[in-house]
């Protein structure tokens, strides 16, 4: 049904001071927001993430998190850095970080992107495959352009030169276009170089570099919510977070170097369209 204001032209005329001008129409605005929430990818099990509803218990640390994630949010697109949330599994990361994006597109109407890093390289991935009809930038520019980037479970992809070289590319040019990027992960950002499963490790030093200048870093552990029984509540949260074993439980990893140096044999692969990049596993 066409709209009674507007007659769906997407404009709608308003009188001020004698004057009589045209503005857009609540329902292009309406239109315009259920298209970019469309377009963000947002997973289904997360489309109905919010800041409002996100529940917390007395743990002062992910209480500030979510308080600066509100400040973000309310204050987009001033705030001078992004955020980047580190934590175990299940304690709401990708739930905070899902609701940032959600209530910035709807409240700003701006243009913004969810990707989970695994499903990112693996998409990069396909257009190296000449049966798929898209090519690398087509899926690299979204992410480069968007005005808030989420970027879920960063390094937990497996690490090899062509990743690194690859995340390198989107991180520094979101770095040097300014804009806000989002990044959760499981991996604690500790001083030990030596460590496979810290921070630097996993994601390699120059992007750890880059990452401390655009974000701000908000460490914080609690209880996974996904072991909340269905009838559940904040007293519950609050007993298994103070029954909680006091260290952090990550996926085994292979020994072996921190990074794979994986070459394609002698004229296989092919160059991506940066300097150094070469289709790896």
């Amino acid at each position: 049904m066409a709209c009674t204001i507007c007659d769906d032209t997407g404009w709608k005329p308003v009188e001020a001071d004698g004057i009589r001008r045209v503005v857009r129409c609540d329902c292009w605005r309406g239109s315009l927001t259920t298209r970019l929430l469309d377009e963000a990818r947002i997973p289904p099990r997360y489309r109905r993430c919010d800041l409002g509803t996100f529940v917390t218990y007395p743990n002062e640390k992910l209480i500030g998190a979510v308080k600066l994630a509100r400040r973000f949010a309310a204050d987009f697109p001033e705030p001078r850095k992004g955020l980047c949330l580190i934590g175990p599994p299940g304690i709401g990361k990708t739930h905070l970080a899902v609701a940032v994006l959600r209530d910035v597109i709807l409240s700003k109407g701006v243009r913004g992107l969810f990707y989970d890093t695994r499903d990112l390289l693996r998409v990069i991935r396909s257009t190296y495959n000449p049966l798929v009809r898209t090519a690398e930038m087509d899926i690299l520019r979204p992410v480069m352009e968007a005005d808030l980037l989420v970027l879920d479970d960063l390094g937990s992809e497996k690490t090899s030169e062509w990743v690194e070289e690859t995340m390198n590319l989107i991180v520094n040019t979101r770095y040097n276009e300014r804009r806000h990027t989002i990044f959760t992960s499981n991996y604690e950002d500790t001083p030990d170089d030596t460590d496979p499963d810290c921070l630097k490790a996993r994601i390699g030093f120059r992007i750890h570099s880059r990452l401390h200048e655009m974000c701000e870093f908000l460490e914080f552990d609690g209880a996974d919510y996904r072991h909340l029984p269905p009838n559940g509540g904040v007293d519950d949260l609050l007993a298994m977070w103070k029954t909680k074993p006091n260290r952090r439980t990550l996926p085994v990893r292979a020994k072996g170097p921190i990074r794979a140096q994986l070459r394609p044999p002698e004229g296989k692969g092919r160059d991506l369209g940066w300097s150094g990049g070469k289709a790896g596993s």
